[in-house]
C-alpha cells in the first residue's frame, strides 16, 4: 500500500479499536452500576432521587435553586424530587440559619451514612472480586493499560482543547 491508503487502513484500525475500547468501558460502568441500580430499587428509589441525594451528602446543605443547578434539572423538577424524598424521611428542610427566609436541604442522617459507607462498597466490592479473579500479571496489566489509557486520553483531550480554540481564533479574524 502507498501511504495514503496506508494512512485510511490505520484510520480505519484505529476507529473501530476506539468503538471497541468505548463499548468496552460502557459495559464495565454499566456492570459497576449493577449493586447500586439494585439496592436503588429495592428501596424504591429512582436515578433522579439517588443523584440528589448523592449531591446533598456532599454539601452541608443546599438551598432549592442551587440543587437545581448541581442536578441540572429544572427547579419544579428538582422540587417534586425533594418533596417525595422529604415525605419518605430520606432528606429535611431546615431553615437557613444566616437568612431564615431561606430553607436548606439536607440529607437526613441515616442517608448521610449509607451514601458514606456501604455505597463505596457497593461501588468497589463488584471490582475488587473481579481482581481476585485475575492473577497477579493480569491486575498490573489492568492497572497499566488504564494508566496509559488515562494518560494519552488528558494528552487528546488537550489536543482537542488546543485546536478548538485555534479553531475560534480564526473565526473571530
Amino acid at each position: 500500500m502507498n501511504g495514503p491508503e496506508n494512512m485510511k487502513a490505520n484510520n480505519r484500525e484505529l476507529a473501530a479499536m476506539a468503538e471497541e475500547i468505548d463499548l468496552n468501558l460502557r459495559e464495565l460502568r454499566r456492570a459497576s452500576r449493577k449493586p447500586i441500580e439494585y439496592e436503588a430499587a429495592r428501596a424504591g428509589i429512582t436515578w433522579p432521587q439517588r443523584n440528589a441525594m448523592k449531591v446533598l451528602v456532599n454539601s452541608d446543605g443546599l438551598s432549592l435553586k442551587e440543587l437545581s443547578k448541581r442536578m441540572g434539572l429544572a427547579h419544579a423538577t428538582v422540587s417534586g424530587i425533594v418533596d417525595r424524598l422529604e415525605k419518605r424521611g430520606l432528606v429535611e428542610r431546615k431553615q437557613d440559619s444566616s437568612d431564615g427566609r431561606f430553607t436548606n436541604i439536607l440529607v437526613s442522617d441515616p442517608v448521610r451514612k449509607f451514601m458514606k459507607t456501604k455505597l463505596n462498597a457497593l461501588m468497589i466490592d463488584p471490582l475488587r472480586e473481579a481482581l481476585r479473579q485475575a492473577t497477579p500479571a493480569e491486575r498490573r496489566k489492568i492497572r497499566e493499560g488504564l494508566q496509559i489509557l488515562r494518560r494519552v486520553m488528558a494528552g487528546a483531550t488537550l489536543q482537542f482543547k488546543n485546536d478548538e480554540v485555534a479553531i475560534s481564533r480564526k473565526a473571530k479574524r
